[in-house]
This record gives C-alpha cells, structure tokens and sequence, in this order.
C-alpha cells in the first residue's frame, strides 16, 4: 500500500497540482493585499472616504449597540474586486505561456524528400509520360 501511494503522490500530476495550489495561495494573499491596501483606499477617497468593508445593512443590534447581524456587502465588493483581478492576471499568464509555447511548436519545413522518394516520383512522371 505504501509503494501505491508514493507511487501515486510522485506522479507529475499530483506534484503540479499541489504546487499550483500552494502558488496560488500565496498569490491571492498577494491580491487580497493590492485590493484592501492599494486599490480600495484611493476608491474610497473619491467616492466621499467611504471604505468599502465597512458597509453593510444592520439586520439586527446587540443591547450593547454592537451589531449582532448584518449583511456586509461592502466586504462582498471588495471579494469582488479580487476576483476580477485575479482572474485577469490568471488569463495575462496563461496568454502569455500560450504564447511561448506557440513560438516553440512553429512548424517546421518537411524534411527533404529521401532518394527512395525521388526515384519513385520519377518513376511516376515517365509513366505518365
């Protein structure tokens, strides 16, 4: 059982994918960062200071006055945000590594005909002759 199993875990497959996975962890930390940090602050700004995560409708508030419930779109917005983002800068890698692979696998001219060919189609010329 254990041989499957490192046979299974050590398959170019499943080692492609955890690093896929662990990559793109840390690069949605990345985007998380860049939306709330860069991309949102000057947002805010210009629509009146308004920052984003802070929005929400109460549904319902604690004796205290805290808010027990509430629906907090604005940090929806923001979830929004950082999809699009990573999902375009997902779509500019995978143009740009279609792009170096399309480079690689430009066709090549055929080889050149071999003597055995050259004499056959030879042959086939005099006969139709």
């Amino acid at each position: 059982m254990w041989k499957e199993f490192k046979k299974f875990v050590m398959r170019g497959n499943v080692v492609d994918m955890a690093v896929g996975i662990i990559i793109g962890a840390a690069f949605g930390a990345i985007i998380k960062s860049l939306v709330n940090d860069i991309i949102m602050p000057p947002i805010g700004v210009l629509i009146g200071g308004v920052d984003f995560s802070k929005l929400q409708v109460v549904l319902k508030r604690a004796q205290d006055g805290s808010v027990k419930a509430a629906i907090r779109y604005g940090v929806f917005i923001n979830v929004l945000i950082e999809f699009v983002i990573i999902a375009f800068a997902i779509f500019l890698l995978v143009k740009a590594i279609n792009n170096v692979k399309a480079k690689e696998e430009k066709p090549t001219a055929p080889p050149a005909p071999t003597e055995e060919v050259l004499l056959l189609r030879e042959i086939r010329d005099l006969l139709k002759k």
